[in-house]
This record gives C-alpha cells, structure tokens and sequence, in this order.
C-alpha cells in the first residue's frame, strides 16, 4: 500500500486474510500519525525509528493484529514521538480505560457520560442506483442504505433497534409464538455493523442490540437488491430529424407519495457535441444548455409526488462533413434527494433505550433518499 512517498509491505507465510492485512495497514498508519503529530512520510519514520519498533512489539503478536487504539498505547508506551515542524498540535482527549479496551468490554464509550436532555438521533440515509432502458424495462437496479448515529445519552445505556426486515420479524414471531402482523417486509443483503453491535445476540435474536459511542457515529451499512420502490420514471422520446435538427422530449414522474416532495431534483439530457442553439420548454423548473458537459441542465427545485414534468426542446446543429458515424446517445442522469422516503421501503419498528437510572428519551428519526447512479438510456 503507498502513503505518500512511502510504500508498506507486509509478508505472509502462507495463503492470508487480504482484507484483514489491508485493515490493519490502514489503522497502524493512523496509529502513527497520531504519534508523529499528523504525518506519515519518510522523515517521519527516520525521526521516529525506535518507536516504530516498539508500536510493531505491542499491535502485532505471531503474526495476530493486537490493540490498535491510539488512546490505549499511549497509556503504556509513552514516549512521544519526533513531529515535523508543520504538524499539527495534540488534541488532549479523554483517555478510555484500558482494562475495558483490552478485556473486549465497552471501548469505544467511557464512563460517567452525564447529559441535562437525553437525546437519540438516528437517519437512515439511502442511494437509488438505477439503469433503464430506453423502453422503460429495469437493466439494473439496487440501494445502498446506512443508519447514521448521533447519541447524547448519560450513562451506560443499552439500545435495542426493530427494522422491518424479514428475518428479524420472523424471529420475533417465533419467539413470540405468535404470526407476524401483515406489512411490508424487506430483505436485507450485505448488512455491516459498527463494531458496538453485540453479533452474538443478532444471530441468536436478530435484533440489533448495542452500547452506543458517544456522539456521531455510523451503525450499519446494506444493500436491497429485490423490491425497490423507484421515486421517479422517466419517459424520454428522442427523434433526430436529418442532420441538422433533433426534437427532445422527456416527461419526469414522481412516483413517492402525493403528501412528500423531492428537492435539487437535476435531469442531465445529453445531446451531441456539434450542438449550436436551442430552444426549450419545461412545465416546472428551469432549462438550459450547458455547453461544458454536452447536455440540457433541467433543474426543479421541488418536485411534489405524483405529479409529472415535461421538457420539449428543439436542438439545432452545425452540419459537418467529416462528422459522418452516428451519434452514440450517453443515458439521461438523474440527481435528487426524497425526505421522508425510502427506495428500500425499510422502516424503524421499535427503538428501545434502557439504563440503570431508568432516564426518559427523546428519540428522533428521519429518512432520506438519494439518487446514487440513476440512469435512463435515451
């Protein structure tokens, strides 16, 4: 891996985890860094040559990553290390136990937390990736989501999350003995954790049981391949008329719900490079042409659901001789954002907050859609 202007290496003796070594690579530089006061460069580890020895004595045992915190090392190894003349100054942060850290206890959140109002924020935040084609049949279509954090708890509280997704549900009947209750549900692929996630408990239960970090943080990631709700259709009707002339026609659909709007709702309508004037016509929104990027900027600032746009344009263009191969149409992109929305249809059943002081909670929710690649071939 190259940092810099320095290459890392690392020899395996026989058929190793790829992704492990990369990772540890990853959080050993930002273990140096934070030592060496924000660099990582040559002069930095010729300054700092004996420490880095004994770091690689303590994050590393037989070939088995060992702690990598930072804040833990510097409890035991407290030599500081040479910083550059440029780097930046040490941040005094509050020190973790290290006993928790290294038992595999609570790590990642210190004791003695103390807030007046206790708050929970959590945002699910999700990107639409779609390719079309230009008779409107789905080529591809996923959603990428993650679960945003922000937490402002006292003490050492222990949250427990509901999603509707399909297994958890049929977990819970089960262990209710009781049928679910009638509703969407939805499958979940390639879900990641945060490290807080008690796995143990997610496999046994399938709920997503946690101790949360202080403050910000990311909880999990997925991916939804099967049910996608789409927000938007796009009609797009291209004719060129002989060599100088082509008329574009493109109707934009929402398909969300008439109560939510979408917002920076972006249509780029691609035309070719020999383009000399246009005229347009949009039903909402603004139109222009924007040279730069070959295409037809349509920007709608808020797009209501279930309702349509309609562009018309008439495109001029130069007429060249040496120009002879056709035009290869690149796909119409879409950017937008959907409060209130998700493609994935995913929703928050149940957040649960307990503590041995027994506290009351402020809990807040909210949901957003993206567009990730969203493409309709023209």
């Amino acid at each position: 891996m190259r940092i810099s202007n320095v290459y890392i290496v690392i020899v395996v003796s026989s058929n190793a985890n790829v992704a492990c070594a990369f990772k540890f690579v990853v959080e050993a530089v930002a273990l140096f860094k934070s030592y060496f006061g924000g660099a990582f460069d040559e002069d930095a580890i010729r300054n700092n040559f004996v420490l880095i020895y004994e770091l690689l004595d303590e994050i590393m045992d037989f070939g088995y990553p060992q702690n990598l915190s930072p804040e833990i090392l510097k409890l035991y190894i407290t030599q500081e290390g040479v910083r550059s003349p440029f780097s930046s100054k040490p941040t005094d942060k509050p020190v973790p136990n290290a006993t928790l850290q290294v038992t595999g206890a609570v790590g990642w959140r210190r004791e003695g937390l103390a807030y007046k109002k206790n708050e929970v924020f959590l945002d699910i935040v999700e990107s639409v990736n779609l390719l079309m084609s230009s008779k409107g049949s789905v080529l591809r279509c996923d959603v990428t989501g993650k679960i945003l954090m922000k937490c402002f708890l006292s003490g050492m509280p222990d949250l427990k999350l509901g999603l509707n997704d399909k297994i958890g549900l049929e977990k819970e009947s089960e262990i209710k003995s009781r049928p679910t209750k009638s509703g969407k549900t939805i499958e979940l692929d390639d879900v990641t954790f945060h490290q807080c996630v008690n796995l143990t408990r997610f496999n046994s239960e399938k709920t997503v049981s946690f101790v949360p970090p202080d403050g910000e943080f990311e909880l999990m990631k997925y991916r939804i391949t099967e049910g996608v709700n789409l927000p938007f259709r796009v009609l797009p009707t291209i004719k060129e008329l002989g060599r100088t002339r082509m008329e574009v026609n493109v109707k934009v659909k929402s398909v969300f719900g008439a109560k939510m709007f979408a917002l920076g709702v972006v249509v780029k309508i691609p035309v070719p490079k020999q383009t000399a004037k246009t005229s347009l016509q949009v039903t909402s929104g603004r139109a222009k042409y924007n040279a730069s990027m070959d295409c037809l900027m349509w920007k709608i600032r808020k797009f209501p659901g279930q309702t349509e746009s309609t562009l018309s344009a008439e495109v001029e263009l130069i007429s060249t001789i040496a120009e002879k191969k056709s035009w290869t149409r690149p796909p119409i992109q879409m950017e937008f954002q959907v409060p209130m929305f998700t493609a994935s249809g995913l929703r928050v059943r149940f957040l649960k907050v307990w503590e041995k002081s027994g506290y009351n909670t402020v809990e807040w929710v909210r949901y957003i859609t993206k567009a990730g690649s969203y493409e309709i071939r023209c």
